[in-house]
């Protein structure tokens, strides 16, 4: 149950994240869970975040225009990326919440380093899945135990010719790929309540 207390916090939280969001097409998860962790179970973080990721998402697959494209680049990433999530959800219900925060912290600090460094190689085309599935085997497990999956995402995505409509489009599809598993985990284990949900 969510107290009084929390819910100025969880407004600006969502504020702050769908600003971000709305500026850049990623960090919903990312701010959101940085703000909210701190002050309730990142479990619980986790499950607030899972309906207004899953809507943004619709929202920016739907606008981007991409849609058939990115999923015909980047099945590979989505297909190993949705299962992993998945089953790494499994573990988040059964662990203990502090060390989901440290987890947590330690995917931000990821996720920022990932904005700091130069930008990777390009892969060649016979690496590309190969590449693809190991980075959505690396998102899935951060994804399912912590939310947060865009480290290893934008280290891909970055090693690609993008223009910013194509990435914000990549993201959008990657991005709902992993969302719709780690809603159906939450919901499995009783992390994500009818509660929460309203």
């Amino acid at each position: 149950m969510l107290t009084e207390a929390i819910l100025p916090i969880a407004v600006f939280a969502f504020l702050f994240a769908g600003t971000i969001k709305g500026l850049v097409g990623i960090g919903l998860p990312t701010a959101t869970i940085a703000v909210l962790a701190q002050f309730t179970d990142p479990r619980k973080a986790i499950a607030l975040l899972l309906l207004p990721a899953l809507v943004t998402n619709l929202w920016q697959v739907y606008r981007s225009g991409y849609f058939r494209q990115n999923v015909r680049l980047y099945w590979p990433f989505a297909l190993v990326l949705a299962p992993t999530i998945w089953l790494s959800s499994q573990f988040a219900a059964r662990a203990a919440a502090e060390p989901l925060t440290i987890a947590i912290g330690c995917v931000i600090v990821i996720f920022v380093l990932t904005h700091l460094l130069a930008k990777p190689y390009a892969i060649s085309a016979n690496l590309d899945r190969p590449v693809q599935a190991g980075a959505g085997a690396i998102a899935g497990v951060m994804g399912g135990l912590t939310s947060i999956w865009a480290p290893p995402m934008v280290i891909y995505l970055l090693t690609k010719p993008l223009s910013k409509d194509e990435f914000v489009g990549a993201t959008g599809v990657l991005i709902l790929a992993g969302t719709v598993p780690l809603l159906a985990g939450y919901w499995q284990t009783g992390l994500m309540t009818c509660e929460l949900a309203a």
